[in-house]
């Protein structure tokens, strides 16, 4: 299942060009057949086999950390025999999203999200309680870039930085939206029409909708998202960066522009614990891959001599979209 797909395949050149941009109108996957010299049929029945393969977890979007919800990373330091108990306990928890073993004393990551800041608090003291490890959450202070769709063939590009949100234009029905968008649409030829009609309202006011909350950059992408481990890039490093205040900000933009930087943000930090306050991921092919990537990094000089770690990831233990809304 982790294989990469050859270059020249149709489902390389789907993912490829619709990670982000998915045409709104309504019949999206048509209008991607046109593009991909397929049919409407051709492209669903792609989509359908990816997903069934674990490649891809959804045709949908990404929604933008503590928006509509509340978000932090999270990170527990599990001894080694209780690594496969505990990871499931997390995983068990609604509001994970994301969940991954790194190799680090704080050994399990996991993104944990809610409708809001209560209900995140008890999501993670929900955690402890279960666990009985201490729950180090590190929220979000700055993005330089959290937009993960990045081209899986040609040449590595930088991802540019991140732009702001426009949080003047959301509205009180945009969460039930965010949330459907963020568990994936359904792949049938009217997907916005099916959504428009749980949701009660009109097929075009939710194309129309999705296109504003994706301008004001409160969806961060709205497209095919992908399994990345699944599809070869398994070599992927969080890496910690250890700067003082007036620095992050000047590394954090520089960091964002290197090539095979795949995500770049600055984190609350928690003193004598965790001191480290600006991080990066990169996603590679192979560890020496990994390693060109961190050396282009270390190399600029808004991070020379700066102590960092790298912390490679293992093994995915959960992925799925974030909960922005209690379930009805």
């Amino acid at each position: 299942m982790n294989a990469a797909l050859p270059p020249a395949c149709p489902d390389t050149r789907l993912l490829d060009e619709f990670q982000r941009d998915l045409p709104l109108v309504p019949r999206p996957f048509a209008a991607m057949g046109q593009a991909l010299g397929l049919t409407e049929s051709e492209v669903l029945d792609r989509l359908c086999r990816l997903v069934a393969a674990g490649r891809v977890t959804r045709v949908g979007a990404t929604c933008r950390p503590n928006t509509a919800g509340a978000s932090t990373l999270a990170a527990l330091a599990i001894p080694e025999p209780r690594i496969e108990e505990v990871a499931a306990i997390v995983a068990a928890e609604p509001g994970v999203n994301h969940s991954y073993l790194r190799e680090d004393d704080w050994n399990l990551w996991f993104v944990a999200t809610a409708p809001d800041q209560p209900a995140l608090d008890e999501s993670l003291a929900r955690i402890e309680a279960a666990t009985g490890l201490r729950v180090l959450s590190l929220p979000l202070v700055r993005p330089f870039n959290i937009d993960l769709g990045f081209p899986l063939r040609g040449p590595r590009a930088p991802l540019g930085l991140d732009r702001p949100a426009d949080l003047s234009v959301l509205r009180d029905d945009d969460r039930p939206l965010m949330q459907a968008l963020s568990s994936g649409l359904a792949l049938v030829p009217r997907p916005f029409a099916a959504l428009a009609e749980t949701l009660g309202r009109s097929e075009a006011d939710v194309i129309a909708r999705i296109a504003t909350l994706a301008r004001a950059r409160l969806l961060t992408r709205v497209g095919v998202i992908v399994r990345h481990r699944a599809l070869g890039w398994t070599a992927n490093a969080m890496v910690v960066w250890q700067l003082p205040d007036a620095a992050i900000e000047p590394a954090g933009r520089a960091l964002a522009q290197v090539p095979g930087v795949t995500l770049c943000y600055q984190r609350r930090t928690e003193p004598g614990v965790w001191d480290w306050p600006l991080f990066c991921m990169i996603h590679a092919r192979s560890r020496p891959e990994a390693m060109a990537v961190l050396d282009h990094a270390r190399a600029l000089p808004e991070l020379a001599h700066a102590p960092h770690k790298i912390l490679f990831s293992t093994r995915c233990f959960k992925q799925v979209g974030a909960l922005i809304q209690d379930a009805a």
